[in-house]
């Protein structure tokens, strides 16, 4: 008999994964860095920065400022907004596109000014931005399979460390921020609803950043500007633009639900053009999107808990809502999920 492929299997759980939301936290760099004062710096005619990036003004880390730390503020943020010990987490999950080194995991090093307690399992996660949401579908696959009580997920990127000033578009629209959650399984009345994650391989050299690992280096040869962000944003719009219809629907196919369902929209928050063209592509009423976009611009992995931590602490996202948590990263992965609070 002739051979047939195997059907693409479905990433999307057909009923609820439990997973309670129980605190969330943030946490930006000293200096704040308005649209206008970018102008000056950069020799700009005034309104250039403005007009470019969507951005009124973003955060930016200094020198002395560590990305661990800053992670380990937006979980200390998270642990006074909840009122829960250090000691009643027992994993930490690190999310960032690029971390403070290459070894040891990042994680490590957030334990300590966290306040968690040393012995307290860590480890890393990357998936670019969409890290976070990666993070949370491995803690709630951990949380169901009993092995863990209560996880903290730290998200932080620190992106100015990396931009090209040469290159507006891939340097204008990023600003630094870190954010935090802290889950555990709950009483099953909350939880995922639907998730899926692709990546597109054809994309991989669409947004690079191209040194710090064994590729380039001082053996085998590195030059300063791979050590920066480099991106070819048309090509990316383009792909996942004409990838997300269909994304969608394999998202919520077999989940019984729909994009009529969700209650609100927490995008990454890439640009202030893909921002508008999702809402424009989705037909989504602007009281049904999440966008701070304006004043934070795109932290990168920390984009989506960012704007998650935001819905929560102004009431927009409560206790009975359901929520999509939307977006794109470097690979290129399109990443969803649909999550009961």
């Amino acid at each position: 008999m002739p051979a047939h492929p195997a059907p693409a299997a479905s990433n999307t759980p057909h009923t609820l994964l439990p997973l309670s939301l129980l605190a969330t936290g943030k946490a930006l760099p000293s200096r704040c860095v308005s649209s206008e004062a970018l102008d000056r710096e950069l020799g700009r005619a005034p309104g250039y920065v403005q007009q470019k990036s969507g951005i009124h003004q973003r955060h930016y880390a200094g020198s002395s400022e560590s990305q661990a730390e800053l992670a380990a503020a937006a979980l200390r943020d998270a642990m006074a907004r909840g009122g829960i010990a250090a000691g009643s987490i027992d994993l930490l999950l690190s999310a960032s596109g690029v971390p403070d080194q290459a070894l040891p995991a990042m994680s490590c090093r957030i334990l300590e000014p966290a306040g968690l307690r040393p012995g307290t399992p860590a480890f890393d996660v990357n998936a670019s931005c969409l890290g976070f949401l990666a993070a949370l579908q491995m803690a709630a696959g951990l949380l169901a399979s009993g092995a863990y009580r209560r996880i903290a997920i730290t998200a932080c990127d620190l992106a100015s460390r990396g931009i090209d000033w040469a290159d507006p578009e891939a340097s204008l629209i990023f600003g630094d921020g870190a954010a935090a959650v802290i889950v555990e399984a709950g009483d099953g009345r909350q939880g995922i609803l639907a998730q899926r994650f692709e990546t597109h391989p054809s994309g991989k050299q669409m947004c690079e950043v191209r040194a710090g690992g064994t590729a380039r280096n001082p053996r085998t040869g590195v030059q300063a500007q791979d050590f920066l962000f480099a991106m070819q944003g048309r090509a990316v719009f383009k792909l996942v633009s004409g990838l997300l219809d269909g994304f969608l629907q394999r998202l919520f196919s077999g989940s019984g639900r729909g994009l009529h369902d969700v209650d609100l929209v927490v995008p990454h928050q890439a640009s202030h053009l893909s921002m508008q063209h999702l809402q424009k592509r989705l037909g989504l009423a602007p009281q049904r999107v999440v966008d701070i976009y304006a004043n934070h611009g795109n932290q990168v992995c920390a984009s989506i808990p960012t704007a998650l931590h935001e819905a929560v602490t102004s009431g927009r996202a409560r206790r009975g809502s359901q929520l999509l948590m939307l977006g794109s990263a470097a690979g290129v992965t399109l990443g969803g999920m649909v999550l009961a609070l």
